[in-house]
């Protein structure tokens, strides 16, 4: 593989418009450049996670979710091209499926806290709905194919069960658990 990346700062973009991988220029506040950098910033706090630690099946299924996230970046930049294949979702799917299946059945709402894993988890999760409603903006003026939108739905539901598994797991043995809402409605129509 070649040195793809010569030059750094190319002064192109201090007119407030950015390259596409196709070479057309568009504005920084376009809704794709917007999808693109929503992206970015979910696969940057999942390398902040990647520096807890974690089980070891949670850290390689993390990593694979980063070079997928890179192709749907790439896809993103690449009007009408395809890097990320549906078989993505279906590994987040199955991953959903292995992870969710070991948790307790939750039976009341859970605060976004608990370890600084869970919780750095549960900012991934936000920032995956962001992206997500971002391909959605994105799709309302622009054709793009299902996977990426899916990719990013079924990505905000696993960084939720991976915050569960975080707070469950601890370097000293121990096992934790999820950071339960105290509900006033709840707490009053249980003391009546």
């Amino acid at each position: 593989m070649g040195k793809r990346l010569t030059q750094i700062a190319t002064r192109t973009g201090d007119n407030g418009t950015t390259g596409l991988g196709d070479n057309t220029r568009v504005s920084k506040n376009s809704l794709r450049v917007h999808a693109m950098g929503d992206v970015d910033e979910l696969n940057s706090n999942i390398g902040v996670l990647l520096c807890e630690d974690m089980p070891e099946s949670v850290r390689s299924l993390l990593v694979e979710i980063q070079h997928q996230l890179f192709n749907l970046g790439g896809e993103l930049s690449i009007p009408g091209f395809e890097l990320l294949k549906p078989e993505a979702v279906l590994a987040l799917d199955a991953a959903l499926a292995e992870h969710n299946e070991k948790l307790p059945r939750l039976e009341e709402f859970i605060l976004p806290a608990g370890s600084r894993a869970a919780s750095l988890a549960h900012v991934c999760r936000t920032v995956a709905r962001r992206a997500e409603r971002a391909v959605v903006a994105l799709e309302a003026q622009e054709t793009l194919k299902d996977t990426p939108r899916q990719y990013l739905n079924r990505l905000s539901d696993l960084m939720f069960v991976l915050a569960r598994v975080l707070n469950r797991h601890r370097p000293d043995g121990t096992v934790g658990d999820d950071v339960y809402w105290k509900s006033q409605k709840l707490a009053q129509a249980a003391s009546e």
